[in-house]
């Protein structure tokens, strides 16, 4: 597979910009509640029209991270934590007319991990909360269509790297978004697990977040300063699906760390 030049970035116009300049196939978007005012929204909105005038072929819309102290979380109880409930919900919503209206892609996490343990303390079992976020993400699903993906978790709620919980996922026939660190990460840095997971979910991912990790916690790193084996893993991406770098930046404005990445992936298929 040859890789595709897939950057991250907000709305913001600098960022923007910058990532213009070296012409990706595929941008996506960070958001966070700013984006979701009435304000923000149209911002947004002209913001993923504006990628689109020059010329990039795919645009993904990425669901925020957080409302107040706690991450947007699926398995949050609405009766204990009603305004983030709601707030997911009203959020997904206005992402998934986004982008429908502008034949785009958004993309909600299936789960987190620093809060979950907090949130299924609520449910009488681990079971009882995964029935929960799955019949969330069904009807999520069902409102996206073509235009909604989930993507993994290292919490066990929704994971990629355990053989049982993904045929859970496959069950659902979700479209997936496949980040490599976090797989990495809950699979405490085996390369094996990450392989056997990319092949058993390859042809239900349509994007993936290529990220390097050395496996112990969430550390975003450029690829090759990692532990994870790229030669064997580019292989398994499916080639039909879209993909970017999702690297923490020394400065949001500059994406320099992503592009190093980019350049390291086309030395490995040279």
């Amino acid at each position: 597979m040859l890789p595709q030049l897939g950057l991250k970035g907000s709305r913001d116009p600098q960022q923007v910009n910058d990532r213009l300049q070296y012409h990706p196939t595929t941008y996506e978007f960070y958001t966070d509640t700013s984006d979701f005012t009435t304000e923000g929204y149209q911002e947004l909105y002209d913001a993923v029209q504006y990628i689109q005038s020059k010329g990039v072929q795919n645009v993904v819309i990425h669901h925020p991270m957080a409302y107040g102290k706690f991450h947007t979380d699926l398995v949050a109880p609405e009766q204990q934590f009603p305004q983030l409930y709601r707030f997911i919900e009203k959020s997904t919503e206005q992402l998934i007319r986004l982008a429908t209206d502008l034949n785009v892609q958004c993309l909600v996490h299936g789960s987190y991990a620093k809060e979950t343990p907090l949130f299924i303390a609520h449910y009488p079992s681990l079971t009882a909360a995964k029935d929960t976020v799955f019949k969330r993400l069904d009807r999520f699903a069902e409102m996206g269509q073509d235009h909604i993906m989930f993507e993994n978790s290292i919490s066990s709620i929704f994971c990629y790297g355990d053989e049982q919980s993904e045929e859970e996922i496959l069950a659902h026939h979700y479209r997936l978004a496949f980040d490599t660190s976090h797989c990495f990460i809950y699979s405490h840095g085996s390369n094996r697990q990450l392989q056997a997971s990319l092949t058993n979910l390859k042809p239900d991912v349509v994007h993936y977040h290529l990220v390097d990790s050395m496996g112990l916690t969430h550390d975003s790193l450029p690829l090759g300063t990692g532990k994870i084996d790229w030669a064997a893993a580019l292989p398994l991406l499916n080639q039909n699906a879209t993909s970017i770098y999702e690297i923490n930046l020394k400065n949001n404005d500059d994406c320099r760390e992503q592009i190093q990445s980019h350049h390291y992936l086309m030395q490995l298929v040279q």
